[in-house]
């Protein structure tokens, strides 16, 4: 078990700041996600703990020991590289029982912590192929196996079932925070997908250009971003940015309003106009053109709205977000 600590760490690879000031602790025993789009530098933090690069600026403690200099091996910490790694000449279970076999673990203890693996994991079936013989989610199911036999005081995963289909994402989604909450163990956690990370995390680092900006639960950050960059980036449709005052019930100051599609009212009227419809079942999501605004409005159901299409619309004024002209959150 480990609580895992970075103070004031920075990282540069030429004229490029890859993580600036990175100031955060992960508690024992949390499952802690890294989010934001590509380049943001989640996974050069991930490789900073791991001890694969070294800080230029700052301090990595572990379960509170500076681990600066501290090499990858001495740190006990299992990463799930994106790219897999797994090595092409063995099976899948002969790349799960590595690690335990290179720690002269027992024999039978080690067949007993593959097996389990391989059934928390769905890949008992599989154990005999080798990697090219395997679709990219068995493979990403077998590198996830390899780092849950080795019993690590943390793990850290980068983006480690992108590969999955839709339906094995979910499953694979709840069997992590299962593993995670019954190991007992600290979780490092990059995605690039807002649902898995909001559906998995306990918190949550916002990322923007190497600097971490909002820290938080999915719920807090969900419902107070510190700044149109956090609000846009959770929610799918993506909250409605509109000047003050530009929609009925939202105010008139402050340099930008929020509204999240859900939150928008649309009722049969006039003022607006609805130019394309998209039904998904329990919801639907409707584009509207008001003035010069283009906004997006997600209404339970399937209600009876049509292309082009007139329709009066104003914002819950309890949900609406305001934010100041430095982009930094004023009210809501």
């Amino acid at each position: 078990m480990a609580e895992i600590a970075l103070r004031s760490v920075s990282k540069r690879f030429g004229d490029t700041v890859a993580v600036d000031m990175a100031d955060f602790t992960v508690a024992d025993n949390e499952f802690f996600c890294l989010f934001g789009p590509p380049l943001s530098g989640k996974t050069t933090i991930l490789r900073l703990i791991l001890g694969l690069e070294q800080p230029d600026a700052g301090e990595i403690r572990i379960d509170g020991h500076v681990a600066n200099g501290v090499s990858p091996a001495g740190r006990n910490i299992a990463m799930v590289f994106q790219n897999l790694a797994l090595f092409p000449h063995m099976t899948a279970e002969q790349n799960i029982r590595f690690p335990l076999a290179e720690r002269r673990e027992p024999e039978a203890a080690i067949r007993a912590r593959v097996a389990d693996a391989a059934a928390k994991l769905h890949i008992g079936h599989i154990l005999h192929k080798h990697p090219a013989q395997l679709s990219g989610g068995e493979r990403q199911r077998v590198a996830i196996a390899r780092a849950l036999v080795r019993d690590p005081a943390a793990y850290l995963m980068d983006d480690p079932i992108s590969a999955l289909d839709a339906r094995l994402r979910e499953e694979a989604r709840v069997e992590l925070k299962r593993m995670q909450r019954d190991a007992g163990r600290t979780l490092i956690y990059v995605t690039h997908d807002q649902e898995e990370a909001m559906s998995v995390a306990d918190r949550m680092a916002i990322l923007d250009r190497g600097r971490i900006v909002q820290i938080g639960t999915p719920t807090e950050l969900y419902d107070r971003p510190a700044s149109p960059y956090v609000a846009r980036l959770l929610g799918s449709p993506a909250m409605n940015l509109v000047p003050p005052g530009a929609l009925p019930g939202t105010p008139a100051n402050g340099a930008q309003v929020g509204i999240r599609p859900e939150d928008l009212r649309v009722s049969p009227g006039q003022g607006a106009t609805v130019t394309g419809v998209e039904p998904l079942g329990g919801y639907t999501v409707l584009t509207i053109a008001a003035g010069a605004l283009t906004l997006r409005a997600m209404l339970r159901g399937q209600p009876a709205f049509s292309p082009g299409e007139a329709v009066a619309v104003s914002a819950d004024p309890a949900r609406v977000h305001v934010f100041g002209p430095g982009g930094e959150r004023l009210a809501g």
